[in-house]
């Protein structure tokens, strides 16, 4: 009888061990997601941020005295640009670049023949599709980290995110244009 107490015993042993190895490995494997999604995130960043320059030295060529919106808009990509921000700190920074942008289309509007260059419209292309790219990477992270903190804080992976640090992720929150109610004048 004692006998298969022990058999027993062991069989639960082995099993919650199989469990935490599947449970551990599942963890790293949504965390890993998660940087890999974010590393999407800022690949598309850093696309965007490279075509403002452009985007503003065009600009500069028909709007010499709009000197302000065009040193905010460079002052907005430099720091949005700058490594190491959380994606709350980036989040932040972006929509400060995204209103920094809606001022100079606002400039550019002013200029037809600005708003008729080749170049400035294939610049303004790019970045509108850079931002959809942003948009889908921002979905495609989030519903990450999503998965990831519902599965740390989740009995009984709980337990096993807690003994070996697992923590929350961020999600990346930025203030989108279809978010905003447009501005209709007639």
């Amino acid at each position: 009888m004692l006998e298969w107490f022990f058999i027993a015993l062991a069989v639960i042993l082995v099993i919650v061990a199989l469990w935490a190895v599947a449970a551990y490995n599942g963890l790293v494997t949504l965390r890993n997601l998660v940087q890999e999604a974010w590393r999407q995130i800022d690949v598309e960043l850093q696309r965007r941020h490279d075509l403002i320059p452009n985007l503003v030295e065009t600009v500069k060529g028909y709007a010499k005295h709009e000197r302000e919106t065009l040193e905010a808009v460079t002052q907005a990509r430099t720091i949005a640009a700058a490594p190491g921000s959380s994606p709350a700190e980036q989040a932040a920074q972006e929509n400060i670049l995204t209103q920094a942008l809606g001022r100079l289309f606002a400039v550019a509007e002013a200029y037809p023949d600005l708003k008729a260059n080749q170049n400035f419209m294939q610049l303004q292309q790019e970045l509108t599709n850079t931002e959809d790219r942003v948009a889908a990477g921002r979905r495609f992270y989030n519903a990450n980290v999503r998965t990831l903190n519902t599965r740390i804080e989740t009995f009984p992976t709980v337990i096993i995110a807690n003994m070996f640090g697992f923590a929350r992720e961020e999600y990346f929150e930025t203030e989108d244009a279809a978010r905003q109610a447009p501005n209709v004048q007639f």
